[in-house]
C-alpha cells in the first residue's frame, strides 16, 4: 500500500513530464499535476500541458480542469489536489506530483488551511484599490500587517488585497496564517525529486527550443481563441508567461518577434526563480543532466531512496 506523495520539480523545460509518465509505469502511480496554468482548459500549447499521447496511458489529475475565466486560488488547489490524492492512495497507488509552482506542491504537503475569500469583500477592495491607488492600499496594508507590507511592491495589486483581505476576514495577519503553516508537519510522507541541467546554457537554450516550437505549433491561435471565447487580460490565465506576451502582441504594443523574444527571457527568469525556491529546500534531491537532451534514463531514481523516504 502506497503511503505518500513522488514530487517531481525543478525549473521549466527539465522533462519532467515525461519522467512523471516514466516512473508512474514502473511504480503504479498516477499524476497529479502541480503547474498553475496547466489547470485552465484550452491552454496546451503555451503551458506545455501533457496530450493524450505523452500521458501514455497514465492518469493525470488537475490538468485542463478551469473555465480559464475563473478565479483559482492555491486554498482551491490544495482542496482538489487532496482528493485527487486520495483517491490514487485509495486505490493502493502512487501519486506523483508533477510540475513548477512550488507554492502549489507546499500548500499541498502541509495541507495549509487557507482563510476563505469574500467575493463581495474583494470586489470592495479591487474598486478601492482602483479609486485610492496602490500606494495608500499598501499603507492600509501596514498598518493592519506590517511585515507583510515590507515584502510587496506597491504594484502587487493581487497580493496586497488578498493580504488586506485574509486581515479582514479573520483578525490574523498573513504573517502569522503562513509562521502556523510552516510550524505545523507535513501531512504526507513525499520525496522530491528536482530536474535542472549541469550547465544553466543549456537550460536556457533548452527554453527558448522551446518556446519556438510553442509558436511553431500554433501559440497564437490558441491565445486568439481564448481572446473570442471571452477571456480578458484581467483574468489570471491570460496573465501567464507566453500569453500576457502575445496579447500585446495582438494589440499592436510590440512585434510578434518580440513577443516571442519577451517570453524566452521571462521564461528564463522564471526558471530561475524556481531554482532559488528549491535551493532553499535542503530535503530536494537533485538530478542534473550533464547535457541537453531528451533521454531520459529511470535508472537513474533508486526505489531504495524512495523507500527510504516513507512514500512506498
Amino acid at each position: 500500500m502506497k503511503k505518500g506523495i513522488l514530487v517531481i520539480t525543478g525549473p521549466t523545460a527539465t522533462g519532467k513530464t515525461a519522467l512523471g509518465v516514466m516512473l508512474a509505469k514502473q511504480l503504479g502511480g498516477e499524476v497529479v499535476s502541480a503547474d498553475a496554468m496547466q489547470l485552465y482548459r484550452g491552454m496546451v500549447i503555451g503551458t506545455a500541458a501533457p496530450v493524450p499521447a505523452e500521458m501514455e496511458g497514465v492518469p493525470h489529475h488537475l490538468v485542463g480542469t478551469v473555465d480559464p475565466r475563473e478565479r483559482y486560488s492555491v486554498g482551491r488547489y490544495v482542496q482538489e489536489a487532496t482528493e485527487a490524492v486520495e483517491g490514487i492512495l485509495s486505490r493502493g497507488r502512487l501519486p506523483i506530483l508533477v510540475g513548477g509552482t512550488n507554492l502549489y506542491i507546499e500548500a499541498l504537503l502541509r495541507g495549509t488551511d487557507f482563510a476563505a475569500s469574500d467575493p463581495e469583500l474583494r470586489e470592495k477592495l479591487e474598486a478601492e484599490f482602483d479609486a485610492l491607488g496602490a500606494e495608500a492600499m499598501l499603507l492600509r496594508l501596514h498598518e493592519l500587517d506590517p511585515e507583510r507590507a515590507e515584502k510587496l511592491h506597491e504594484n502587487d495589486r493581487k497580493r496586497i488585497i488578498r493580504a488586506i483581505e485574509v486581515c479582514t476576514l479573520t483578525g490574523r495577519t498573513m504573517t502569522e496564517l503562513d509562521r502556523l503553516s510552516r510550524e505545523a508537519p507535513p501531512r504526507y510522507p513525499s520525496c522530491t525529486i528536482a530536474l535542472s541541467f549541469e550547465d544553466r546554457e543549456d537550460l536556457y537554450r533548452r527554453i527558448d527550443l522551446r518556446v519556438d516550437r510553442m509558436f511553431q505549433a500554433g501559440l497564437v491561435p490558441e491565445v486568439q481563441q481564448l481572446l473570442e471565447t471571452g477571456v480578458t487580460e484581467k483574468d489570471t490565465a491570460l496573465q501567464a508567461i507566453g500569453y500576457k506576451e502575445v496579447v500585446q502582441a495582438l494589440r499592436g504594443e510590440c512585434s510578434m518577434e518580440q513577443a516571442r523574444l519577451n517570453i524566452q527571457q521571462g521564461s528564463r527568469r522564471y526558471a530561475k526563480r524556481q531554482m532559488s525556491w528549491l535551493r532553499g529546500k535542503p530535503e530536494t534531491q537533485w538530478y542534473l543532466w550533464k547535457k541537453e537532451t531528451n533521454f531520459l534514463d529511470a535508472s537513474l531514481f533508486s526505489t531504495q531512496k524512495l523507500e527510504n523516504s516513507g512514500i512506498l
